[in-house]
């Protein structure tokens, strides 16, 4: 499946629970949400994906996990806070570098309008596993 379709998906189902449910409640609610709506529509995603972190050849176990990892392809971070801040960006970006997927999404239920509270993220690092252009 196409990311594009994927990430639609994601976002279509987050609008659909904000509007049920609304702002104000904790992010692993929403996640739990999004968790069903997404296998319901026949997703494969894991929840709280263990990211290891990599230094000098070593594999560090920090304990930093991804709220949602849709299809192997797209991270989604969820958020339920006042305002999006640039450590929630940076924390996307850092998570797609480190597992080398190339787009998430960070998602802020705690907004008046859900629109208002999505962002699409690119890793500028991607290196699809299957470079045919050698």
């Amino acid at each position: 499946m196409e990311v594009d379709t994927i990430t639609s998906i994601i976002i279509e189902k987050s609008i659909n629970i904000h509007k049920a449910l609304g702002p104000g409640l904790l992010e692993s609610a929403y996640k739990e949400c999004l968790a069903f709506e997404l296998l319901k529509s026949g997703l494969h995603l894991e929840k709280e994906k263990p990211v290891p972190l990599i230094y000098k050849g070593v594999e560090l176990n920090c304990g930093y996990r991804i709220d949602l990892h849709v299809e192997n392809k797209v991270v989604v971070e969820i958020k339920s806070v006042e305002g999006l801040a640039p450590i929630h960006v940076a924390q996307v970006l850092t998570y797609l570098k480190l597992i080398n997927n190339k787009i998430g999404l960070l998602i802020n239920f705690n907004e008046e309008l859900l629109k208002d509270g999505i962002m699409r993220l690119y890793n500028k690092h991607y290196k699809p596993k299957n470079n045919f252009n050698k």
